[in-house]
């Protein structure tokens, strides 16, 4: 029982981690109809900035925390305006792409600026670990499991209660019909890009105390977070989580009584066992067309 409560807090702990990198491309998915494969270097940025911002420059976590997600975001931004729409024969194949040549570039770039050193950061809180049944629950999983909470509900009444959200979520419906109520589409994409860097953003800073930060960690983060956003359902909020935790678990479990050499491929085989029985994913809906 101790064994199994241990692989069970590390395997929610890792899959509330997939789930908030799966909210970035739920989120720009459903603005956009676009995956972006350079999501897992926007992890890889969230965790170096704050790695600069918190230990190196000595700034305090309150502001570290923000100002990393925000310049994450701003990067995302920017990789829209130059990268993006300024294709102009933009098809889904080419703009894939682009971001898999994006993601070579930040990793690149990031290695160029931090070298190929790993960096370790402190737990948000010097609070010692909890002991539940001989098993230990350490305080940065309660500050994951909070973030990823928070984002949850976050986005919900972001996309439900707010003029923006019901305005990015007419632009993903029907592009020309939200132009034609005055809905500025271009902003409403740039914000999408800003939103699903920044999500990015938040899971490599809350996976920072617990993991080493280094210029290559946002790859294979990247594709695990694609696979809980499939699991789930992509472009639906829940669907990631549940598609998060159940990949944490799926994977902790798998590491601790089968063999750690198969802790990289649980992910992708569970995505195809998942994606045999419901394509859609665990939550999502069969797409429809009105003519």
């Amino acid at each position: 029982m101790q064994e199994f409560l241990q692989y069970l807090f590390s395997g929610i702990t890792n899959g509330a981690i997939y789930a908030v990198i799966a909210l970035g491309f739920s989120t720009l998915y459903s603005a956009t109809d676009l995956i972006n494969f350079a999501q897992g270097e926007f992890v890889m940025l969230g965790a170096l900035l704050l790695m600069t911002l918190w230990t190196q420059v000595s700034m305090p976590l309150w502001a570290a925390f923000p100002l990393a997600v925000l310049l994450v975001a701003a990067v995302g931004m920017v990789f829209d305006r130059v990268a993006i729409k300024t294709v102009k024969k933009p098809s889904p194949i080419l703009l894939v792409l682009i971001t898999v040549g994006a993601s070579i570039l930040f990793r690149g770039g990031a290695m160029l600026l931090w070298g190929k050193h790993s960096y370790s950061v402190p737990a948000f809180s010097s609070i010692s670990a909890v002991e539940i049944g001989g098993a230990y629950l350490f305080p940065q999983s309660l500050w994951i499991l909070g973030v990823v909470l928070v984002l949850v509900a976050g986005l919900n009444l972001f996309y439900h209660r707010t003029l923006t959200g019901k305005a990015m979520q007419a632009v993903a419906i029907n592009k020309q019909a939200a132009e034609l109520l005055g809905v500025a589409s271009r902003k409403m994409t740039l914000l999408a890009w800003g939103l699903a860097a920044g999500l990015g953003a938040v899971a490599g800073v809350i996976i920072s105390p617990i993991t080493m930060s280094a210029y290559d960690m946002g790859t294979m983060l990247g594709l695990k977070g694609f696979c809980a956003a499939m699991l789930g359902g992509l472009g639906n909020f829940w669907g990631a989580v549940v598609g998060g935790v159940l990949l944490g678990l799926t994977e902790a479990m798998g590491v601790g009584y089968v063999s750690s050499s198969l802790k990289d491929a649980i992910a992708f085989l569970l995505l195809l066992l998942i994606l045999y029985a419901k394509p859609t994913g665990i939550l999502g809906k069969a797409s429809s067309h009105r003519f």
